[in-house]
C-alpha cells in the first residue's frame, strides 16, 4: 500500500464528520426530552431561508412562556422545504424546551429525529467501510 490509502482519507473525514453531527444531534434531542419541559406555543411566522443552490427551506417562528413566566420567541433550527399541515402561521404547537437555556428548543412533530438518524447511518457506513478498505489494503 503506498499512497493509495491517502484518497480514503476523503471518506474518512465525510463519514466521521455525518456520524459526529448525528451522534451529537441524538445525544442532544435525548437530554431535551429527558430534562424538558413542555408549553403549548403558536407559530406566530415563517422564516424563509435560501440555500446556495436557491432552495427554499421554511422555519417555523414560535411563541411561548416558560413556567417561570418568560416569553420566548425563537425560530426552529430544523428548516423543510414545504410547511407541514399544523404547522404554518397561526397554528398551535407542542414545545418542548430547556427550562435553563429555552433558546435550546424543538417542536413536536416539526423537528426530526430520522435526520439524526440518517445523518449517524450514513457517518457509520462511511467510516466502517474505509476502515474496511484500509485493513483490506494493508
Amino acid at each position: 500500500m503506498k499512497r493509495e490509502w491517502l484518497f480514503l482519507l476523503i471518506p474518512m473525514v465525510i463519514g466521521v464528520s455525518f456520524l459526529g453531527v448525528g451522534v451529537y444531534g441524538l445525544r442532544r434531542a435525548g437530554a431535551l426530552r429527558r430534562n424538558g419541559i413542555t408549553a403549548v406555543g403558536r407559530v406566530v411566522r415563517l422564516d424563509t431561508r435560501r440555500d446556495d443552490d436557491g432552495a427554499k427551506y421554511h422555519h417555523p417562528v414560535v411563541a411561548w412562556t416558560t413556567r417561570d413566566g418568560r416569553a420566548c420567541t425563537y425560530p426552529s433550527a430544523f428548516g423543510r422545504g414545504t410547511v407541514l399541515p399544523g404547522f404554518g402561521t397561526g397554528s398551535s404547537v407542542t414545545v418542548l424546551y430547556d427550562p435553563d437555556n429555552p433558546r435550546r428548543f424543538e417542536i413536536r412533530g416539526w423537528d426530526s429525529k430520522p435526520f439524526h438518524l440518517l445523518f449517524a447511518g450514513v457517518g457509520t457506513a462511511l467510516t466502517a467501510g474505509t476502515l474496511l478498505v484500509l485493513l483490506v489494503l494493508a
